[in-house]
Formats: C-alpha cells, sequence, structure tokens
C-alpha cells in the first residue's frame, strides 16, 4: 500500500498512517521495522533469526543497522525538501547538513564492509539483518540519489551491496525506487 494513495487504509493499522506495519495473529500492528524483524526473528527461533541474540555479534550487528538506517533517513530528509517543499523554501544549508551526515554513515559502512574480508557477511559467518539493512538502504541511495556513481568514494560498501543484491532473495523482492534520480 502507498501511504499517498492508500493514507486512511493505512491509518486502519497504524493511527501514524507509516509503513510498514505487520498485523500479528493476536490483532497487535507492529509499525516499525525494528519490532517487526524483531518479532519475526523471535517467532522463528534463535537458530534461524537474522540478528544474533547476544554478545558483540548483536552489538556490531546493531550498530550497522543503525548506521545504515541513519543515512537512509538522512538521504530521506534530501528528497523531501526536493520532493515536497515549493521551491521558493528549498534550504540548501540543511540538504548540505544531511548530505554530510549520510556520508559520514556510509564513510564508517564502508571502513566495516572489508574488515572481515571480501568474502564474508558483515557480522559472524552468514547473511544476517545487518547485510539486508546495509544493502536494502544503500540500494535505495544508489537509485534515488545516485549514491554510487563512477565516482563513489565507496567501493567495498558498493561491493558488498552488489554481492548481495545478486542474492535470488534480493532479486526476487526488488522494488525500484519510483522517482527520477536525484544527484547526492
Amino acid at each position: 500500500w502507498s501511504v499517498g494513495a492508500d493514507f486512511e487504509r493505512i491509518r486502519e493499522f497504524s493511527p501514524l498512517g507509516r509503513v510498514p506495519v505487520l498485523v500479528m495473529d493476536d490483532g497487535i500492528a507492529l509499525v516499525d521495522s525494528a519490532s517487526i524483524l524483531d518479532a519475526i526473528d523471535n517467532r522463528v527461533g534463535p537458530t534461524r533469526a537474522l540478528l544474533p541474540t547476544t554478545g558483540p555479534s548483536r552489538r556490531e550487528a546493531l550498530r550497522l543497522i543503525a548506521l545504515a538506517i541513519g543515512a537512509g533517513e538522512k538521504a530521506r530528509d534530501q528528497l523531501y525538501e526536493r520532493m515536497v517543499r515549493p521551491p521558493e523554501k528549498f534550504h540548501e544549508p540543511w540538504v548540505a547538513r544531511c548530505r554530510e551526515q549520510m556520508h559520514g554513515a556510509l564513510g564508517l559502512l564502508e571502513v566495516a564492509c572489508p574488515a572481515r574480508g571480501s568474502a564474508a557477511w558483515l557480522v559472524d559467518d552468514r547473511l544476517t539483518q545487518a547485510d539486508i539493512t546495509v544493502a536494502c538502504i544503500a540500494t535505495f541511495l544508489k537509485e534515488s540519489l545516485g549514491v554510487f556513481g563512477d565516482d563513489a568514494p565507496y567501493p567495498a560498501l558498493h561491493a558488498h551491496v552488489e554481492r548481495c543484491e545478486a542474492l535470488p532473495e534480493f532479486r526476487a523482492t526488488h522494488a525500484a525506487w519510483f522517482a527520477a534520480a536525484m544527484k547526492s
């Protein structure tokens, strides 16, 4: 459902009007990606959960997820400034600050990608929520702001994203960014 076209329909489950929303079997609606993923991990158990349950691996996964989400939020703020505000109210200093914050997070993700070697996942020895979140948000940044162009300063991050995007699960669920590309 679209938060534009289906806003009232979404609000039946999420008074915030935000997506995603997961309505549990008991009727409780979860309206935040982290809580939805936590509920799914809880349901499948620790051996199949996408987030490590304890220790340094969990902390590192949460750190990388937070960096990716932060970069995505700063990208969203840049896009909103261009897509929603009237042109006469566009505030370039705000956009520049958001861009700087986004690139700060991407710089830390760039460092994390090669830290375990080119064939390794970001945390432990299997695909985790950190890999998925980083790849999905990086793909959004690539498609919406052109972050991974020819002169991209994030080769390790880009290679990790390409590796994830090559997986059948990613290819089967990819939905391209709907708006015209805007350069970062």
